[in-house]
């Protein structure tokens, strides 16, 4: 790169020591060549007269939590259409700690979400404020499989939950969409953003409360522990999938006087965070967030697409709040570099922003990409069903430079300098990582003075790179 940092005498104090010797690994993708290692690494000692382009400092910044996809149905019927050996090689290649990439952190729907093969809700009986006819049958033929045989590979695996939509009884237009379209029979007009789609009656909200309680207790009785709930997926999304909008008011009243009371009361453990936010609205998340019975309850904050814009300046005024990219940015079915790249700056945003976990949404899908409402989506992994080919995406291999080597625990580190396509990070065990992108048609020099040493790294043009130094 043309740009160097001179590296102040001040500075010096900010740079961690190691061992004399740093003990450095290197991977690198890019379009041709995916996870490949590079053996010709040149580490030299640090001097104060030279410059170089980024220093790693030993100032840490948020702790990590892990990283991420989401769990559906059309993900699961893509994994059906192999065999058990191909389905588990996939399986470890996502969830395995050591040999794969290692997600460790997920997510998984609560109902039907927009990549669930049709509309459904976990309790469709009319009126049934009391939950009798509750059921995760549906759950059983797609969601439980799926965490299941993921848990089998990574046990240490945690898991989060989020509805879509509530049951439509407890909704105004008796609908799982807002907006009208794809021929889904919508009844009334389309909603309105910050308006309430829920039926705002005590009853309502404490039938779906309990709602809430009993899927996590019917999946404890699977052998699932779902340690932290969102109460809504993108409360101002309107759109023809199963979503449902929300009031600023009735998200305060529905947390701080209902779910926050009833989970309490039966799922101690169990964490409630603030979200999925889809808004740059900051006074809206503040208002739930400041809100003083909400507030008791809400242990994090989650963020997706437009809240990207606001998540840094949650970050400053709530600094000790766990925050969260909840999904992300779903692509068009391309899955190609450009969309790796787009998604590399997004992950850039969301973590130099104050995330502590970053979630990608569809994991698995088949070769068509295509939901059940007519969007094709992109995926870390695509199977063609007749053939049976396993395709890892570019986003696949992207992924796999955090989260295979950041740990659960890890903090980033601030780093100093030339700095726009790079972050860093410092394990448990001491191990620093560093992920850098070379977005550039031609190769790059880099200079990254990490501790009391350099590396000096000639990234390949169009390239992913992640450097563990011990």
């Amino acid at each position: 790169m043309n740009f160097r940092f001179t590296i102040l005498t001040s500075l010096l104090a900010t740079v961690a020591a190691l061992q004399a010797t740093a003990h450095v690994q290197w991977f690198y993708s890019t379009p041709e060549q995916q996870w490949q290692q590079e053996t010709h690494i040149s580490v030299t000692r640090f001097e104060q007269d030279k410059v170089n382009d980024v220093i790693v400092t030993r100032y840490n910044e948020q702790q990590m939590m892990g990283f991420g996809g989401c769990f559906g149905e059309l993900g699961w019927d893509a994994l059906l259409t192999l065999n058990d050996n191909e389905r588990r090689h996939v399986l470890t290649n996502l969830f395995h700690t050591t040999s794969g990439a290692n997600l460790s952190f997920c997510r998984t729907p609560i109902g039907a979400n927009d990549f669930a093969r049709n509309y459904y809700s976990l309790d469709d009986s009319d009126g049934d404020f009391k939950m009798k006819h509750f059921s995760i049958a549906r759950d059983r033929t797609a969601l439980v499989p799926y965490i299941k045989a993921a848990l089998d590979i990574n046990p240490g695996l945690r898991l989060w939950a989020c509805p879509w939509t509530p049951p439509v009884w407890m909704k105004k237009n008796h609908h799982y969409a807002t907006k009208a379209g794809q021929d889904n029979g919508y009844p009334a007009p389309d909603m309105k953003q910050g308006e309430d789609q829920f039926i705002i009656q005590e009853r309502y909200y404490k039938a779906y409360a309990k709602y809430f309680a009993n899927y996590l207790t019917a999946y404890e009785n699977e052998g699932i522990h779902v340690s932290m709930i969102m109460f809504q997926n993108e409360p101002y999304t309107i759109n023809i999938w199963p979503n449902c909008s929300w009031s600023v008011a009735s998200m305060k009243q529905f947390v701080g006087r209902y779910l926050g009371p009833m989970l309490k009361l039966t799922h101690r453990d169990v964490q409630i965070w603030h979200g999925t936010m889809n808004t740059d609205r900051l006074d809206d998340v503040e208002q739930v967030l400041n809100d003083a019975r909400a507030a008791r309850y809400i242990t994090g904050a989650g963020f997706q697409w437009e809240g990207k814009d606001i998540v840094g300046k949650v970050r400053r005024l709530h600094p000790d709040l766990p925050l969260m990219c909840t999904e992300n940015e779903c692509g068009d079915g391309s899955n190609d570099w450009n969309a790796a790249e787009h998604t590399f700056g997004t992950m850039k945003q969301y973590i130099d922003g104050g995330v502590n976990s970053y979630m990608y949404f569809n994991m698995v899908l088949k070769q068509d990409g295509m939901s059940a409402w007519g969007w094709k989506q992109n995926s870390l992994v695509v199977i063609d069903p007749d053939t049976h080919h396993v395709t890892y995406t570019p986003e696949f291999f992207l992924m796999k430079h955090f989260s295979r080597y950041v740990a659960q625990g890890a903090y980033k580190l601030k780093t100093i300098g030339n700095d726009d396509t790079m972050l860093a990070f410092k394990n448990p065990d001491g191990s620093i990582v560093v992920v850098v992108a070379n977005l550039h048609n031609d190769a790059r020099h880099m200079s990254i003075a990490v501790n009391s040493e350099v590396i000096n790294a000639e990234l390949k043009p169009k390239s992913f790179n992640t450097f563990i130094i011990s």
